[in-house]
This record gives structure tokens, sequence and C-alpha cells, in this order.
């Protein structure tokens, strides 16, 4: 098991521009000794409606500082969270499940190094692996842990990485319908765009 323990920490009201929500905190326990994991790994849960009766609409976000907050262009995190919240606000029903693994797992700073280094021409992975990085440190089992929490065994999964799909799949979660997360393009994101679909096998484009 990748984690020890996966524990709910917080369960509050959470009223947003796109509706009414529950804002639910998670933390999951890593497995000792394990030196590509955090100790702790955090996520926050957005639920709403009926996440029950039907596989709900359900989006894994990967916190971006500089997209979610900046509004930067030079990335889609922006839109494509935008595009999640609205899709759950529409239907009604859905969770927007949000992970701390800023930069692909390499955290905010190790990330603004990486634009530093793109500045000059390099891709996001070639800019992540020169600073002796991975391209993705990331593996999406607290996801799944945390749908297992709130009891939902399928989901309608709004995502363009066919990874995020196969960790549901591998995790017990069934993926019924995969909804794509596509967003239109940007010249300042375009390569970006196309990095994650040449080299990660995304499908954006």
């Amino acid at each position: 098991m990748p984690f020890t323990s996966v524990q709910k920490v917080a369960d509050a009201d959470f009223p947003t521009r796109w509706g009414h929500f529950r804002i639910l905190g998670f933390e999951g326990l890593t497995q000792p000794g394990d030196p590509t994991r955090k100790p702790v790994e955090s996520a926050v849960a957005l639920v709403m409606g009926d996440i029950h009766s039907a596989p709900p609409l359900v989006r894994i976000h990967s916190q971006c500082l500089t997209g979610d907050v900046f509004h930067s262009l030079r990335c889609d995190c922006h839109d494509q969270l935008h595009l999640a919240l609205g899709s759950i606000a529409a239907e009604g029903a859905g969770i927007l499940l949000y992970e701390q693994q800023e930069g692909r797992g390499i955290g905010l700073m190790a990330k603004l190094r990486a634009y530093e280094l793109q500045d000059k021409g390099l891709d996001t992975i070639e800019a992540n692996e020169q600073l002796g990085y991975e391209a993705d440190y990331r593996h999406f089992e607290l996801p799944a842990e945390i749908l297992k929490h709130l009891n939902v065994p399928a989901v309608r999964l709004m995502t363009n990485n066919p990874e995020k799909v196969a960790a549901m799949e591998d995790a017990g979660i069934k993926v019924t319908e995969r909804l794509s997360a596509a967003i239109p393009s940007e010249p300042t994101f375009a390569r970006y765009l196309e990095t994650k679909r040449d080299k990660m096998g995304h499908l954006v484009i």
C-alpha cells in the first residue's frame, strides 16, 4: 500500500461563484522509508450534490499557483480548473480533487527555476530533467483513496491524461467515461501542450 492511512481532517460548508460545495480536507500518511514521497500528502475535495446515485463527474487537479491564482498563460491549468468547476455546477453534482503537487510534484521554487530554463528554449520536461528532477512525480494514489473514503466506486473522469485513468482503474475505481479537459490553446502555451501530447501522451490537441 502506498499509504499507511488516509483520513479526513476537515469538512465545511463552501459557497463559491459556481455554487455550493462542501470542502473536505484529507491527509495521507505515506509508507515509512519511501524516499519518493513526503511523509504526509494533502488534498482537498470539493463535493457538490448527489455523488452516489450514479458515477459522478470527477476532476483530479494538481495545484498550480501560477495558473490557478495568477492566471498565468504559460499553462492551461487555470482554464482547466474553471472548466471542471463549471461542468460540475452545470450537472449539479461532482467532485473536484485538488492535490498539493505544484509543478508536477517538484514544488514552486523548482518550478520557477524550470521557467527560467524554458525561457532559454527548453521544454517543460527538459527543464525538469536539467534540474535533476523527473518529468512527473505524480502518482494519483491519494485521489483514489479519497474516492474510496467517499464511497465512490466509479467515476466519470475529466482528464486529458491517460495515466490518471489508469491510476484510478489500478486502484479499483472504475472509470465509466473519460471527458475531455481540453481548452483553447494560446500562443504562450502552445509548446507546453505539444510537449504534454508528444512526450507524455496527453490527449490535448
